[in-house]
């Protein structure tokens, strides 16, 4: 990933990060249109208010997925592939480890999840059996995001596509089965959701794991807990920032189910529909991380810095098409996954007001990575992490005065204000120095 044109290079490994993004969304929205069209508006709500605990839950994973990624990319820039590949041991090693300690404390703290975000009792009972399910999967989800960090660290995105477009077409076919039945197959509902996430998953896991075994990319050794350190050093701060994000949003779903479960449904879509410009922007983001950790391994800056800008350029503009058709076609959008009309007018208004923020996003999840692949994570983690503190007493103000249209403004200026951040903090530069 050092020697060709930095076009090229970006084209050929963010294409298929991109895809392969764009195929996990595309799983997450039809997932969406089986709860919401045969669960209806309580099941919906309580998936929603479940997904803010499993993306703190999935923060601490991507600290592995980020941490690895920097450190075996570094590596490869280097000329030390056989480094890379024990590092690579140690990524699965921590995954392992902090996937099951999450499964093993799922049953203690289960209830406190819900009792924390103040759902109602029928929410509540149906978010349990969905959140309880999804938790038990994480080693394998966790060791998932270990492999594909080890492949993208190589400058191999195709792969991980290949894989991930497998098991997505599996989760297609399950989804509708478990959740619904078919056949011999009992209605399993939410926790039918949850195990058609999972399981194709756990699947890809394993797959990963014997290709990068057979490729030479995956040494097995006695763990170093040296550079095992290292990888949480640098993959801690992003994850935190993931943590304290969806901490914040925990917070904010207290304060959106005041105005009931059309509102917290709403809010759900609205992120279902609006994660396309995050999810084209995480697999730019990733595919440019591994750019910028191989090119200054090689001693190549101002490639690293091109990288950054010329990544943030294309999905930016991505983001206003999306946030043209977002604004011009809520109503449609929202109707495709519920029918009920309080739920599809407040994530119309959602999606409308979103619109802005769409325009920034993609610099900041690109630069923000972009960052986590040069190992400076912890000044991005400080600043993102306070401005998105400021939406609890500046959305539950905006609340009172405004709904939940004061609401939906302070998230869309919040990240507004995240993206411009990210990307002053690219141009001072001082991510240059860091060393892993």
């Amino acid at each position: 990933m050092v020697g060709e044109p930095l076009s090229l290079t970006i084209r050929r490994v963010a294409l298929p990060a991109v895809i392969a993004n764009l195929l996990m969304t595309a799983f997450h929205n039809v997932d969406t249109f089986w709860i919401g069209r045969s669960l209806g508006a309580d099941s919906l709500a309580a998936v929603t208010g479940s997904i803010f605990w499993i993306w703190l839950v999935i923060s601490m994973g991507e600290m592995v997925s980020i941490g690895l990624d920097a450190i075996a990319a570094r590596r490869h820039g280097e000329r030390r592939p056989d480094d890379a590949a024990r590092t690579v041991s140690e990524g699965l090693v921590l995954a392992m480890l902090l996937g099951g300690a999450i499964a093993l404390a799922t049953p203690f703290v289960l209830d406190w999840l819900f009792v924390a975000l103040h759902t109602g009792d029928a929410v509540s009972d149906i978010g349990r059996h969905y959140l309880g399910t999804y938790l038990l999967g994480m080693p394998l989800l966790f060791g998932f995001f270990a492999v594909d960090a080890a492949f993208r660290a190589k400058g191999d995105t195709r792969t991980p596509l290949v894989i991930l477009a497998i098991t997505t077409v599996l989760g297609l076919i399950l989804d509708p089965i478990l959740i619904r039945g078919l056949g011999p197959v009992p209605a399993l509902g939410v926790r039918g959701a949850a195990l058609a996430t999972l399981v194709p998953r756990g699947l890809g896991c394993v797959i990963g794991v014997v290709l990068l075994q057979r490729r030479a990319m995956l040494r097995w050794a006695q763990p170093r807990w040296k550079v095992i350190g290292n990888i949480v050093r640098v993959g801690a701060p992003a994850a935190a920032t993931g943590v304290a994000f969806s901490a914040i949003y925990v917070a904010l779903t207290r304060i959106t189910t005041q105005f009931g479960t059309p509102a917290l449904a709403a809010l759900g879509l609205g992120f279902r529909l609006e994660s396309v410009v995050y999810v084209v922007s995480v697999g730019m983001g990733a595919a440019v991380a591994a750019i910028v950790g191989q090119s200054i391994g090689a001693g190549d800056i101002a490639r690293a810095r091109r990288a950054g800008w010329y990544a943030t350029g294309i999905v930016s503009a991505f983001g206003f098409v999306m946030a043209t058709v977002s604004f011009l076609f809520a109503e449609e959008f929202v109707s495709i996954f519920s029918t009920d009309p309080a739920v599809v007018r407040e994530a119309a208004l959602y999606l409308r007001i979103a619109a802005f923020s769409q325009c920034f996003l993609g610099a900041e999840v690109v630069l923000e990575s972009a960052m986590g692949g040069a190992g400076w994570t912890l000044v991005p983690m400080l600043v993102s992490t306070a401005i998105t503190l400021l939406r609890l007493p500046i959305g539950a103000w905006a609340a009172q005065q405004w709904g939940t249209t004061g609401l939906w403004w302070t998230l869309a200026l919040t990240a507004a204000a995240r993206g411009a951040v990210m990307a002053v903090l690219w141009g001072w530069g001082r991510w240059r120095l860091q060393r892993v």
